[in-house]
């Protein structure tokens, strides 16, 4: 059970994995966009989209969890924006880990292509949809940018309270008690 003063083991092992999950996906993501079509391309696709689903899995079940034990409360008082601001990113991020993958499958089943996880196919292709590639294309591109954003203000304000306020959120996040 999540305290004010300590996470549980439970917590800090869901949001190290997802946010490890969430950033090399992100990377691997801009990577395979500069890539050229080829069958490499198409290859690393798929583990990028395999990748996708189990994060959608355990971002889900994250979902949840969150919703039962509350969003984090800050360990110093801060002003009312700051707060505001803290809770927004939060809310985005839980939402960008199950956005972004959504859109990609999205993305892909409107391309007519399959949607599986490393070689188990879970979604056959198809003849696919246009407007629900384009509209999964459009979230999956512009949120991918804006989940970025996020991650950096997120890190941001992460050195802010380890280095400035020197309130113990860091230690609390890696499952120290504060």
């Amino acid at each position: 059970m999540d305290t004010l003063s300590k996470f549980s083991k439970h917590t800090v092992a869901l949001h190290w994995l997802i946010a490890f999950a969430m950033i090399g996906s992100l990377a691997f993501g801009l990577y395979l966009e500069e890539l050229p079509r080829s069958p490499d391309k198409g290859f690393l696709i798929g583990i990028h989209k395999s990748i996708g689903v189990l994060i959608l899995l355990f971002a889900l079940y994250r979902v949840v969890h969150r919703l039962r034990s509350k969003l984090p409360q800050p360990l110093t008082v801060t002003p009312l924006w700051q707060q505001r601001f803290a809770t927004a990113a939060h809310i985005f991020l839980l939402a960008g880990t199950v956005f972004m993958p959504i859109s990609g499958i999205l993305m892909s089943v409107g391309g007519g292509h399959s949607v599986g996880v490393f070689g188990v196919e879970l979604i056959a292709a198809g003849e696919g949809n246009e407007v629900i590639g384009n509209i999964g294309g459009t979230i999956h591109g512009l949120g991918g940018k804006l989940l970025i954003l996020a991650v950096v203000l997120h890190v941001v304000g992460t050195l802010k309270h380890h280095l400035i306020d020197k309130d113990g959120t860091l230690r609390r996040m890696l499952g120290a008690r504060v």
